[in-house]
């Protein structure tokens, strides 16, 4: 019963991190209940970025093959300015980036990502996912922990020796964490919306972008204040838009009502065809850009905060989902390898990884500095640019691209 007990784990939330911890602990030998507070799947949001440092890890799960048919590789990063849509960088991807970096740079809509992880779910009977299920109060003892979930106004209690909080940035389970000890983190609002829009390909909106992006890669459109992003998704039926300005706090959700007019007041000024593009996408929804503290993430007792519940950061770096696969399959392997000392396994665990998670957030903080600085400041990182090669701006990327978790763990 106690070894039945060790290989026990409890997750709250079905979202990517929740998935490809499903699939990794999995993978391991270990039975993994999961549980999703929505009673029905849905994909929140709408295009996703897949750098190889996360494509890789899909591969190793299984889920890559499963992607591929809908996902798009994008031939390059533009950078474009948005009054003179004048180049100013191109950072090639394509069979580039999987020469480079060993795994593809993806593009894809986000339910096609859900929907392939899900497919691998489905195929693995060590996972029961259990939906319109809340986990409530979480309780340590020597058995492991005790998470009571309700379902359909039942509450049932389960036990297991690890609870993975991967339910995003307004995590119960951190917020359960939190009541009880200080230096767990807690959520904030960044200042920052995001615009998001989809749009087909052969619509007026999808050929307004065609002409003035490139429909084939990852554009980003820079300005004052304000940035652009667009690429294709849904095997290039499509195309994603997401528009990201200052704004007021709108609905703790993901996604509120806010004043179009702020998006337009941001982008006074740009290019007339950019502005026709905004108009021919509406309407956009509107979502408030919310980041966690990055303070506390695990427990001695067998708690762990993976993903957005962790240290849930600004889009601008674009690796959101891939941190959160990241920590999926590094916990997994910390603890598979230390599978008499979970304490430790957690501990090193949380140590290792993160001086990344703080780089990159660092990174996605610098590039919202250089892609809506303005005047002088904008000066200098067009000069930049213009200095470095397509291939000196993609060595740039290696530490991030490049990364690779390793099986015992992410001990570099």
């Amino acid at each position: 019963m106690q070894e039945m007990q060790s290989r026990q784990v409890v997750i709250a939330g079905a979202g990517v991190a929740g998935l490809t911890a499903a699939l990794a602990f999995a993978e391991r030998g270990y039975r993994i209940k999961l549980f999703e507070q929505a009673q029905h799947l849905e994909a929140a949001g709408a295009g996703i970025q897949l750098s190889p440092n996360a494509t890789h890890i899909l591969r190793q799960l299984g889920v890559l093959g499963r992607l591929l048919p809908t996902a798009v590789r994008p031939e390059a990063v533009v950078l474009k300015d948005a009054a003179t849509l004048r180049q100013l960088a191109r950072v090639p991807l394509g069979q580039a980036a999987e020469t480079r970096w060993g795994a593809p740079y993806l593009v894809a809509h986000r339910a096609d990502l859900q929907s392939a992880l899900m497919e691998r779910i489905a195929e693995r009977p060590e996972v029961e996912l259990v939906t319109g299920a809340c986990v409530g109060s979480v309780a340590t003892g020597p058995n492991g922990i005790t998470s009571t979930v309700e379902v359909a106004g039942t509450a049932i209690e389960t036990e297991a020796s690890l609870l993975i909080g991967a339910d995003g940035v307004w995590s119960s389970v951190r917020e359960t964490l939190a009541r009880k000890a200080a230096e767990f983190g807690r959520s904030r609002f960044s200042g920052e919306l995001a615009w998001r829009a989809t749009v087909a390909a052969d619509s007026p909106a999808g050929q307004t972008f065609a002409a003035v992006g490139a429909p084939d890669c990852v554009s980003a459109f820079l300005y004052p204040g304000f940035h652009m992003v667009a690429y294709p998704v849904s095997r290039g039926t499509a195309f994603n838009l997401a528009a990201f300005t200052r704004g007021k706090r709108i609905a703790e959700g993901w996604s509120g009502h806010a004043d179009p007019a702020s998006l337009s007041s941001a982008m006074r000024g740009t290019a007339p065809a950019l502005v026709r593009l905004a108009s021919e996408a509406a309407p956009w929804t509107a979502w408030p850009i919310h980041t966690v503290e990055q303070r506390r993430w695990t427990t001695p007792q067998g708690i762990a905060l993976i993903g957005d519940a962790a240290h849930a950061m600004t889009p601008f770096a674009a690796q959101g989902a891939a941190m959160a696969i990241e920590d999926a399959a590094t916990l997994a392997g910390f603890v598979a390898a230390s599978t008499a000392d979970l304490e430790g396994a957690l501990a090193a665990w949380e140590q290792a990884r993160r001086p990344r998670v703080a780089q990159v957030a660092r990174r996605g903080a610098v590039n919202r500095l250089a892609w809506h600085a303005a005047g002088p400041v904008a000066m200098a990182r067009n000069l930049f640019l213009a200095m470095r090669s397509p291939e000196k701006l993609a060595a740039d990327l290696d530490w991030l691209y490049g990364w690779r978790a390793r099986e015992s763990g992410d001990r570099r």
